[in-house]
């Protein structure tokens, strides 16, 4: 084995200068033919692949020590070729209809007049009335939101003077024409 000892002493100093930058330790000499391998390779690859390929060199047996097997280099894996399967059905989407009840009223309440509706459920209250639309001379016209529960409510002239008799009653998303009295 080469030591230090054994070099004259020009090449002793410029043996220790490399032992001592590549390895930092006195450990292991290290001769000229291996320091080319160990130089960073500064050219570029015109195409860099996505894993490069190693290759493990053979272990040499040692004296008293079993000969260790040669691992074969590594390959890249193939790419796996996906399988193309039936298209499913398209599936049509359906917009839901939003559930809504109108509540029409069929009276002439005179020129300058509007109708309103107080009531419980889709958006009214018994506080403020909802102005109805006039549709023609001698029909009103309401359309309420989605609600859960039945629509209970009573028609107002002018959001002042309340329709006579009992409150009326629509379930939601039905439509309903009524003649009130005043």
């Amino acid at each position: 084995m080469l030591r230090p000892g054994n070099f004259p002493k020009s090449r002793l100093v410029h043996w220790r200068s490399i032992c001592y930058s590549v390895t930092r330790t006195w450990a292991s000499p290290i001769s000229h033919h291996n320091i080319t391998g160990m130089k960073k390779n500064t050219s570029k690859s015109a195409a860099k692949s996505p894993a490069p390929e190693t290759k493990v060199a053979p272990v040499r047996a040692k004296v008293g020590v079993a000969a260790r097997k040669t691992v074969p280099a590594l390959k890249p894996a193939k790419p796996v070729a996906k399988k193309k399967s039936a298209a499913a059905p398209a599936v049509k989407v359906v917009a839901a209809k939003p559930v809504v009840a109108t509540i029409t009223a069929q009276i002439d309440i005179g020129f300058g007049n509007a109708l309103y509706v107080r009531g419980e459920g889709a958006g009214l209250s018994w506080d403020q009335g909802l102005l109805m639309n006039c549709v023609s001379n001698s029909e009103w016209q309401c359309v309420l939101g989605e609600s859960a529960r039945p629509i209970v409510f009573k028609f107002l002239v002018n959001d002042l003077s309340w329709s006579t008799g009992e409150d009326f009653t629509v379930a939601a998303g039905t439509n309903v024409t009524l003649s009130p009295t005043f």
